[in-house]
């Protein structure tokens, strides 16, 4: 390779180099120098709550299991065969009051009560004859004027033999009444309106009597124990017994394939026990008709015994009250406001307090906004952003009456 060759190849990268260093040089130069803008503090992005005055009904939150209003273990009072049986006497059977469940043999009792009513004919028999005697006993002492005016020995005049023939009689009547209540003890019927929860008996059976042969609950009425802690009953009305008033409403709610059914119900009495474990008062809820019986529907299931379920109490109406989410109060008994973009904390009065809300009685006032964004470094007066509403984030707060 020639040397003009080799200074060719050298030159050539050397050049482009000191050339684009002067074309930086001369870019550098020309440029103009940036602006300086002075950029002030926007406030932090907060979202807000805009509280309302109103009334507000306080909603006391409970669980319990439901069980029957009535139920009894059914004894028969006399012995026998079973000889007849209703169809729908098996668990899960329903009854209306009065319904005959089964029926025992009554051959033997029939005979007791033809037995009965022959020695009551007997006694009524004996009585009469023995008052006949006794009539002309007293005829014949009269006549004879026997003893000058004094009284006849009693056994003259039959009174003892008349007084046991009046036993003998009365006691003729009360074998003949037990004979006839027993024969219409062989039918067995239903107490009151019922289901039957479990039963162990058939067709054929030879039952004792003051042996229990099935489970009978009520369906006109359901009950729910409810364990409540000690303040919430400050917020209900309970009926004591044997007064009468305004008694607290109760929605029994079950959820169910991926639905929620409700029940009507109401607080009927309170326990007089405190639950020794979890030191609870325990309150009573009645539902009327659970199984739908007068009201027949396919809309939602029955409400069965052992059902666990929640139970939502109508408490007080509470007046003039300010409800917030549960996560804006802070410190205890403060709140942040923004007031002209600036954080205030103010002092409230809590009412009530729940996992969801809080009810604020003083301290608010419609139209505030309340800060409901978490900050840290909070100080009075620090400025603040509102999220911005087209977005849906700024919320209004509403009480709604009776709600």
């Amino acid at each position: 390779m020639s040397v003009k060759t080799k200074l060719f190849k050298i030159g050539i990268p050397i050049l482009i180099l000191l050339v684009g260093f002067a074309m930086m040089r001369i870019m550098i130069a020309s440029r103009a120098e940036p602006r300086k803008e002075k950029r002030g503090n926007p406030g932090a992005l907060v979202e807000v709550l805009r509280a309302a005055r109103g009334e507000r009904q306080v909603m006391v939150h409970g669980t319990g299991t439901v069980q029957p209003r009535q139920e009894i273990s059914l004894t028969p009072q006399v012995s026998g065969r079973v000889i007849k049986m209703d169809d729908r006497f098996i668990a899960g059977g329903f009854f209306r009051q009065g319904d005959v469940l089964f029926e025992i043999e009554d051959t033997d009792y029939r005979l007791a009560v033809d037995r009965a009513r022959a020695a009551l004919a007997k006694a009524e028999y004996e009585l009469t004859a023995m008052q006949g005697q006794a009539r002309i006993a007293r005829q014949e002492w009269e006549r004879l004027q026997l003893g000058a005016g004094e009284q006849p020995n009693p056994l003259v005049v039959y009174e003892p033999q008349l007084k046991n023939a009046r036993a003998a009689l009365l006691s003729a009547q009360a074998t003949l009444q037990q004979a006839q209540l027993d024969l219409q003890r062989t039918v067995l019927r239903a107490p009151f309106n019922a289901v039957i929860r479990s039963e162990s008996v058939d067709l054929g059976q030879y039952v004792r009597s003051g042996t229990a042969v099935a489970m009978l609950a009520g369906t006109d009425q359901a009950e729910i124990v409810v364990p409540l802690p000690l303040e919430e009953l400050a917020w209900l009305q309970i009926p004591r017994s044997g007064q009468k008033g305004n008694v607290t409403e109760a929605a029994v709610q079950l959820g169910a394939g991926g639905e929620t059914f409700a029940w009507r119900g109401k607080v009927v009495r309170q326990l007089g026990d405190v639950d020794p474990q979890g030191r609870m008062a325990r309150l009573v809820v009645a539902v009327d008709d659970p199984y739908h019986l007068r009201q027949g529907t396919a809309e939602r299931p029955v409400l069965s015994m052992g059902i666990f379920v929640q139970v939502l109490l109508h408490g007080k109406v509470l007046k003039d009250v300010t409800v917030i989410p549960a996560n804006a109060l802070r410190d205890g008994a403060t709140v942040w406001t923004m007031n002209d973009g600036h954080l205030k904390v103010r002092s409230v009065e809590v009412v009530r307090r729940t996992r969801d809300e809080v009810v604020i009685g003083e301290g608010l006032a419609t139209g505030d906004r309340v800060v409901l964004t978490n900050l840290a470094g909070v100080t009075e007066g620090m400025k603040l952003r509102q999220v911005d509403t087209a977005s849906g984030s700024d919320t209004v707060g509403t009480v709604e009456e009776g709600s």
